[in-house]
């Protein structure tokens, strides 16, 4: 008997309804080994072809046919407008992308930073965020504001989800990390063992869109380190020593068809 292919899984926020997006995991994929699943890192020591076939996948779950956009991610506060994809060895060093081109799916790969999907209906303009720590401390979601309103958008009609991250439950760090931020960012660090903490990305991700004035914020709660059937972590791959992580894909997109 042939073996039947696991059906890619597609987490969709309310947020966003009506709109062509996605969080993706590591179901549905061709990759095996460590990276098992769904990996569309290519950075992740996997085999080139099946990386090829899972973004295949991945844009076929969400938006078929659409053109793919990705940006060479650096954990930057820099967003920037696509109207086209760019070649692979031409990608921008950036974090975040916003476009009003229908047909154009964004995509942004993560492994436990968070993934945030932006769109304003009323305008058609769409945004897609890598937010790490760093960038989301260095303003990568206020530039990503700043790129769609360069389009049209207005932020107060803006409607933003986060996706798949590491939960304050799984993410211990220092305080030299804790250093680094302001004190009225106190309540996203819950006390940990002596001298560590555990740091809210989620929760202090959804505080800076909040106080940017985004219209609706849509947390959904979804820990990648513990989650281990359905998401890639760094955290937890070097946790065990492993020598590579898989990436998951979070994608976005205006269809060229309306009626799509």
């Amino acid at each position: 008997m042939a073996e039947v292919a696991e059906k890619v899984e597609v987490i969709r926020s309310d947020a966003l309804r009506g709109i062509p997006h996605g969080f993706l995991g590591r179901r549905g994929g061709v990759s095996r080994g460590l990276v098992a699943g769904l990996n569309v890192g290519l950075g992740a020591e996997d085999e080139e072809q099946a990386v090829v076939e899972n973004r295949r996948r991945a844009v076929d779950a969400v938006l078929p046919g659409a053109a793919l956009a990705t940006v060479y991610q650096v954990h930057s506060a820099d967003a920037v407008p696509v109207t086209a994809p760019w070649p692979q060895d031409e990608r921008p060093r950036a974090d975040a992308m916003a476009t009003d081109r229908p047909g154009i799916l964004l995509g942004i790969v993560t492994a436990d930073c968070a993934p945030v999907l932006f769109a304003d209906r009323e305008a058609g303009v769409i945004g897609a965020a890598h937010a790490g720590w760093r960038g989301a401390h260095g303003g990568i979601l206020e530039a990503t504001l700043a790129e769609m309103e360069a389009l049209g958008a207005r932020r107060e009609r803006i409607a933003a989800a986060i996706g798949p991250a590491i939960a304050q439950a799984s993410y211990e760090v220092a305080q030299g990390f804790r250093d680094q931020f302001e004190p009225a960012d106190d309540r996203f660090f819950a006390p940990g063992r002596p001298g560590r903490w555990q740091f809210d990305l989620e929760g202090y991700a959804a505080a800076r869109l909040e106080s940017a004035g985004v219209g609706h914020v849509d947390r959904l709660g979804l820990d990648t380190y513990a989650a281990e059937e359905r998401f890639f972590s760094f955290r937890r791959a070097t946790h065990r020593g492993e020598p590579t992580y898989g990436r998951q894909f979070s994608l976005i997109g205006l269809p060229a068809d309306p009626a799509q």
